[in-house]
């Protein structure tokens, strides 16, 4: 009977903590896809990862929604080179998922070259079976 429980007990555990796993690599690979679309540029692939309530902070103050993140991005105000991520956490309690970051990129926003590094935090969102940006904050490291 002991045996019994503690296989039973073990095999719980392997389930939550497989299911858990699954779900982050799904939140994991939605980071890249927003990655990789802001780098890109491209408009169908920035909309099919953000929300529609899209709140976009930067790490100067402006909050933004999904029209003016989407176009700023299509149209090269804001222009990523290049984005490369460290340090990834990702937690994740039901729909909602909390993802930090540091962010360093090479930019050429509206032709003028840069480089950034940000603290960041996202807010995903399971929308309609994806995992969907909700919200971001960017902060200046020191």
């Amino acid at each position: 009977m002991k045996k019994t429980i503690l296989f039973l007990l073990f095999f719980s555990f392997a389930v939550v903590t497989n299911a858990q796993s699954k779900k982050e690599t799904a939140v994991a690979n939605a980071v890249e896809k927003l990655r990789i679309a802001m780098v890109d540029g491209v408009k169908d692939k920035l909309e099919a990862v953000v929300s529609d309530k899209l709140s976009y902070g930067h790490s100067g103050g402006h909050v933004e929604g999904k029209a003016e993140f989407v176009e700023k991005i299509v149209s090269g105000k804001s222009d990523f080179v290049s984005i490369y991520l460290t340090e990834q956490t990702i937690s994740i309690n039901g729909k909602t998922a909390v993802v930090r970051h540091i962010l360093t990129a090479k930019t050429n926003d509206s032709g003028k070259p840069g480089d950034v590094h940000l603290r960041i935090l996202l807010i995903f969102q399971k929308e309609g079976g994806s995992w969907k940006l909700l919200a971001r904050q960017a902060v200046k490291m020191a």
